[in-house]
């Protein structure tokens, strides 16, 4: 469903109870700190437990104050994403899981996008300045990580909540209409003032960048001073008390925190989620390369799936507890099957089926498990299920041919029409030698001629490959 646009930042779409619109110190969480008898921390214990929230500030309050804030009345809790790509990626996935479990126990949550700030480029956790992005592109990028939000948010509704439970609202704004006419000398005599360069300076994510080779601009340096007048926006015009970021964010999340108190004398807090890393230890994002992204169109369902279920298995149970909605107990039944019989991998194929369905909704997860039979039990009855866009999904890097079928058309004149072989006698014997393959089975007769129902399929698509990884998806236009 699309939603409506008006001048290229506002939005507003509804579904059951959702609406969008666009407008120095912490302690670790332990969930025996916590009283076990409120409602606030026992949701804290329980993301604890889980591993979804790993630090919490200020401590002097966040350990007594905030469970108790959490019992006494829905809070609005946000956490920012930074349009710097069109889509959003699964080291964004734990943050936006962390609202969904909020906004499960009743709270409201915003998911703020960052239409000004990315154009200043946050220095957490980089060794670089970004590049710089111009208006188009911010917006453009704006677009895709709103439809990820909304896509993921409806899928939680759907499959993981149950329809009498009170779910509390999902908004999506954007700052670029707080900043919008601001210009650079107000905002350093309204908010500037209010910051000390030497707590600055202090932050990590400073320092680091300080002693690089590259150092730190000005423009960097000044992203924090934004990110903590955001908070202060968001807990001024919507009661947002609660700011959820990663780890690596803590600075930032210290600054608003700071900024808040001194400005209106009222505490705020900042939770703080892991951050999921490779088997080699890099932060999973698209500054590492490695990007698992969360839109059908820069990495499919099926890539998805392949992803989580090609987890070892001493990473496969925490990641259970992470990225799906198991209770604890299920997570630890999976895994006791797991380890009666690991070469099943039923605890992998749990976790890609939860992630798929949470990030694609159930059309998703039918796609990617479509594909996996396809490609890796040579399914034929897969093969004739999947539609143009699931073939090109599975195989990126193959042409896409569309050809009309004449009478008599045989193997080799289809390989030669889609260039699969070269021409003349070379090509011939490509055929016989046994390196064509048609819908899975091998083809050893060049002048075989293509049979409906076997080298074309039902869906009127044939897959065929030259060679163990050169593949081609031809239509047939006049079935």
């Amino acid at each position: 469903m699309a939603a409506p646009m008006e001048k290229g930042w506002r939005w507003a779409w509804r579904y059951r109870g959702l609406i969008l619109q666009n407008k120095s110190r912490c302690f670790c969480i332990r969930s025996e700190c916590l009283s076990t008898g409120s409602v606030g921390s026992s949701l804290l214990s329980s993301l604890n437990k889980r591993g979804v929230i790993q630090d919490a500030f200020p401590d002097s309050s966040a350990q007594v104050e905030l469970p108790r804030l959490l019992q006494n009345a829905p809070q609005t809790v946000y956490c920012g994403f930074d349009p710097t790509a069109d889509s959003l990626h699964i080291g964004n996935l734990l943050a936006i899981i962390g609202l969904l479990h909020f906004r499960n126990a009743g709270h409201n949550v915003i998911a703020l996008l960052g239409g000004a700030t990315a154009q200043i480029g946050d220095p957490s956790g980089r060794t670089s300045e970004r590049e710089k992005l111009s208006s188009d592109v911010v917006l453009d990028n704006t677009t895709g990580i709103r439809e990820s939000l909304e896509r993921i948010f409806i899928n939680h509704e759907l499959y993981y909540c149950s329809g009498d439970k009170g779910l509390g609202t999902f908004t999506v704004l954007n700052n670029a209409s707080w900043y919008r006419g601001w210009d650079v000398v107000t905002f350093l005599s309204d908010v500037g003032r209010h910051f000390r360069m030497g707590t600055l300076l202090s932050r990590h994510s400073v320092q680091s960048r300080m002693k690089s080779a590259e150092g730190m601009s000005l423009t960097e340096f000044c992203y924090q001073l934004f990110q903590a007048h955001d908070f202060h926006h968001l807990h001024q015009h919507h009661g947002c008390s609660i700011q959820l970021g990663g780890t690596d964010q803590l600075g930032n999340l210290m600054s608003g925190h700071e900024y808040i108190h001194k400005v209106t004398g009222q505490d705020v807090y900042g939770l703080t989620v892991p951050l999921v890393t490779s088997s080699t230890g890099d932060k999973l994002g698209k500054t590492g390369g490695n990007a698992v992204w969360l839109n059908r169109d820069r990495t499919s369902p099926f890539e998805l799936y392949q992803y989580f279920l090609r987890q070892p298995d001493s990473t496969v149970g925490r990641y259970l507890s992470l990225f799906t909605f198991l209770s604890l107990a299920e997570v630890e039944q999976v895994m006791e099957h797991q380890r009666q019989d690991p070469g099943r991998r039923l605890a992998q194929k749990r976790l890609a089926a939860e992630v798929t369905k949470l990030v694609h909704g159930s059309e998703g997860l039918e796609s990617a498990k479509r594909c996996t039979s396809a490609l890796f039990h040579s399914s034929l009855q897969a093969l004739q299920q999947m539609s143009d866009s699931e073939l090109q999904e599975l195989f990126r890097e193959a042409p896409f041919c569309e050809l009309l079928l004449e009478p008599g058309t045989s193997v080799l004149e289809t390989c030669r029409r889609v260039g699969a072989i070269p021409p003349g006698a070379r090509g011939y014997r490509m055929v016989t030698d046994g390196g064509v393959w048609i819908n899975h089975s091998r083809e050893e007769n060049p002048e075989q001629v293509l049979i409906p129902g076997q080298h074309i399929l039902a869906n009127g698509l044939t897959l065929l490959r030259v060679g163990k990884k050169n593949f081609y998806i031809i239509r047939w236009l006049n079935l």
